[in-house]
């Protein structure tokens, strides 16, 4: 790891003030968990001038509170608060979920939600710093035709690493939005719009600009009849990223499914929506022949690669699962 300097502002002006410079060519980074930063600063993927830490920032918190309006998280709750909070268990199942699925208890402990949701990839070319690889500035993805098990099957951005948070996918099905501060004041985005696809003008997987901060996320209150889940298929019991994951959240008024969100994690550069598959649930009764239909919907536009074909039967079924469960008689 490269010497960097080290500084604890406590008010978010000088913090994002900090953010703005660019020393010898070197960003000032935030930190706030370090699960990921401090990872990528290890592998020399990043080398930051300067670390400004985020937890003596005073409008930052790790705040979790319920309203009448809804629900809002503060950027610094850790995924371990999020889990076990029973408001968000009780009302958020998905996002209670995917906190809980997320790496191992010591990291959840550290992990921030605003962190979690800009975690870089895990793709082992992007992570080796002796790789030249399209996301890190470079002319092509070694991955299309290298090691691609656990890469994208979904082929919308010159890379086909995936998204790793499993948070991401869950926040995007609750219709959550993303409040964010920079120099210039506060701005608010849906997280659907929050994570966009990798681009050669701007080689990132969200529109968070480099000065400033995630200050917490609002979620609005579920309607009378509405459930959310969070699914997740890995290599391993626990403790994995996800091969695929899936989040759903349905309302279902007398009988017919009048609203929902469906989203696929593991599968591109950011969690990928549904759109096509909750048009056509709108309206619906639910049954298993329409969550079947569903399934293979979510995976109509798949182009898996040379030794990822099997997370197109993953994404499938998790999607007709995740329907059903979410419409499944309480208890």
């Amino acid at each position: 790891m490269r010497p960097f300097a080290y500084e604890r502002p406590e008010s978010i002006t000088v913090a994002l003030s900090r953010l703005g410079d660019d020393v010898d060519g070197a960003a000032v980074r935030p930190l706030a968990g370090g699960t990921d930063l401090l990872t990528l600063m290890k592998a020399d993927i990043v080398a930051p001038h300067t670390l400004i830490d985020l937890k003596r920032v005073v409008e930052l918190d790790d705040r979790i509170e319920m309203t009448a309006e809804g629900m809002t998280i503060g950027a610094l709750a850790t995924l371990a608060q999020i889990e076990s909070h029973p408001d968000i268990v009780g009302s958020y199942a998905a996002l209670a979920g995917a906190a809980s699925q997320a790496a191992t208890p010591q990291l959840r402990n550290m992990a921030t939600i605003g962190g979690n949701v800009l975690q870089r990839p895990r793709c082992w070319y992007f992570r080796d710093p002796q790789i030249s690889c399209w996301l890190k500035g470079g002319d092509s993805c070694p991955a299309r035709d290298g090691e691609n098990a656990h890469h994208a099957i979904f082929q919308d951005s010159p890379c086909v690493a995936v998204h790793p948070s499993d948070s991401a996918a869950a926040l995007i099905a609750l219709d959550a939005t993303v409040r964010i501060r920079g120099a210039s004041g506060e701005r608010a985005v849906s997280a659907g719009q929050f994570f966009a696809l990798p681009t050669d003008e701007h080689r990132l997987e969200s529109v968070l600009g480099p000065d400033e901060l995630i200050l917490g996320f609002t979620l609005p209150a579920p309607a009378a009849g509405s459930r959310s889940v969070y699914l997740k298929a890995m290599d391993r019991k626990t403790w994995a990223f996800a091969l695929v994951g899936v989040a759903a959240s349905v309302t279902v008024t007398g009988g017919t499914i009048t609203d929902a969100r469906v989203v696929l994690g593991g599968v591109e550069p950011i969690p990928r929506r549904l759109i096509a598959v909750e048009e056509l649930l709108h309206g619906s009764v639910p049954s298993d022949d329409l969550f079947r239909r569903m399934g293979e919907l979510a995976v109509v536009d798949a182009q898996p690669l040379s030794q990822n074909g099997y997370k197109v039967d993953l994404a499938r079924a998790l999607v007709t699962r995740a329907l059903a469960d979410a419409t499944a008689p309480a208890g």
